[in-house]
């Protein structure tokens, strides 16, 4: 008789603060993939984010066998609030929830030594040594630090608009774009929740710009970006004190701006590993 193969359902979950990606894949098959908002279970309640899974998440959650969960904010108690989630969305199954950061070094790193990074709409940073994150340069989120994250990088093309750029027509375009106006842009920053997911999604015109060499603009903000990597470098990445291991990369941002985060790791001095948007592509790469 042949043999009987059973078939094994890993949901994989890469959470952020602005979206959170998700592949099923069976016996090491993409069966399926998909996004949902992001989830932080620093920034949210556990209501909130069973909501988001519940309702958004369209995977057939009864065929699920184990689920990997990999986010923002999933260390310590705020690990065990997502596993308690997991338990009342996907009841007996397995699970594996672990940081944003883990999942990344595997991501860029495999089994072999290396700096993971992270740079979406926030950032973060660890040396790796083939199984875990042994040294982790604190973050400090926003406002204290996130040198290089979608966050920063909007609230420095912000600030750019409106006390550097001269040409009050882009002012209007960019806010137009955003859909919003003066008051709103300090409201949405000041007085609402989610202010690092408002300020992150500014860096898709930014990008645009930066790429469209025929903008007046375009030098002066991609000056900028380098400028933020290095600061990423200096004050995330040099405190390893290890340039002979290669500094790798996972998140929007990095994917976005790859030529301009080569460039800060040539001035600061460091050679550049894989890049990747999410760490779910590595998994993909390699099924």
């Amino acid at each position: 008789m042949p043999l009987k193969i059973s078939i094994i359902m890993i949901l994989y979950a890469d959470s952020g603060s602005t979206k959170t990606d998700w592949c099923l894949l069976d016996n090491d098959h993409l069966v399926r993939r998909e996004t949902t908002q992001g989830i932080n279970p620093v920034h949210q309640s556990e209501e909130e984010i069973r909501s988001i899974i519940s309702e958004e998440l369209n995977i057939p959650k009864d065929n699920v066998n184990e689920v990997r969960f990999y986010g923002a904010g999933c260390a310590g108690e705020n690990r065990e609030k997502i596993i308690t989630i997991l338990d009342s969305v996907f009841p007996n199954t397995k699970k594996d929830v672990g940081s944003d950061l883990i999942a990344a070094a595997r991501a860029v790193c495999g089994d072999s030594e290396g700096i993971a990074c992270i740079l979406g709409t926030g950032a973060n940073s660890g040396l790796y040594d083939g199984k875990n994150i042994i040294s982790n340069t604190p973050p400090l989120g926003y406002i204290l630090g996130d040198e290089g994250s979608g966050a920063v990088l909007g609230r420095e093309f912000v600030n750019y608009l409106y006390k550097i750029n001269t040409d009050k027509k882009l002012i209007q375009q960019v806010l137009d774009a955003q859909g919003i106006d003066y008051g709103q842009l300090i409201e949405r920053v000041y007085r609402r929740q989610m202010a690092n997911r408002f300020l992150a999604s500014f860096v898709p015109i930014l990008s645009k710009i930066v790429h469209d060499v025929n903008h007046p603009a375009s030098k002066e903000l991609q000056t900028m970006v380098i400028e933020s990597f290095c600061e990423f470098f200096r004050l995330n990445v040099s405190h390893y004190r290890r340039r002979d291991l290669p500094v790798g990369f996972v998140g929007g941002v990095a994917s976005e701006f790859r030529e301009e985060l080569k460039e800060a790791a040539r001035k600061e001095g460091y050679v550049l590993g894989k890049i990747f948007k999410t760490p779910l592509d590595a998994i993909i790469c390699n099924v």
